[in-house]
């Protein structure tokens, strides 16, 4: 066992496990943080995918001591209220079914409107590409990126920073 920092969702965690123990078991049962799921424990599906400083990457075959010093985000994490334009564009196209592998579909397509906020059909298909999803629903999660994107594209832009005030 190993005393382990990690910083999920802006959050500092210390948590004691072995070092090799996958980040997923980590996020779900140490933490208790239960939105990032168990798919395949290979890296193969996506519906553990979480964000590492931005980054996609597949929880469940990640080493937790590789993740300390790391940003972490979960679906959990990604905004308050699921209020974030991905998760309101998959409530308006209907996208889950069983729902299972969403949390992961939702992580992975955050992260290519991050990179890419105008993506192409062919830039979304090669992002998303190793997530599963059984149920088939890859049509309407393709035009729900879309949604996202457009949406995101017409927000109000905050300033990057704020003017200073001079003294009076």
């Amino acid at each position: 066992m190993a005393s382990v920092k990690l910083t999920i969702n802006n959050q500092a965690h210390t948590i004691d496990v072995d070092p090799d123990m996958p980040l997923l078991w980590a996020i779900r049962d140490v933490v208790g943080l239960t939105g990032t799921k168990f798919g395949c424990g290979i890296a193969q599906c996506g519906a553990c995918t979480v964000h590492l400083d931005g980054a996609p990457i597949r929880s469940c075959s990640y080493p937790v001591s590789a993740a300390a010093g790391h940003k972490i985000t979960t679906i959990e994490g990604i905004a308050k209220n699921a209020d974030h334009p991905v998760q309101k564009a998959w409530i308006e196209h209907q996208v889950p079914q069983c729902g299972y592998c969403q949390s992961g579909q939702i992580m992975s397509a955050v992260a290519l409107l991050k990179s890419n906020p105008k993506p192409t059909d062919a830039d979304i298909d090669a992002a998303m590409q190793g997530n599963i999803c059984r149920c088939g629903t890859y049509q309407r999660i393709r035009q729900a990126i879309h949604t996202a994107s457009a949406d995101m594209a017409a927000a109000p832009k905050m300033p990057k920073s704020t003017p200073k005030l001079g003294k009076r």
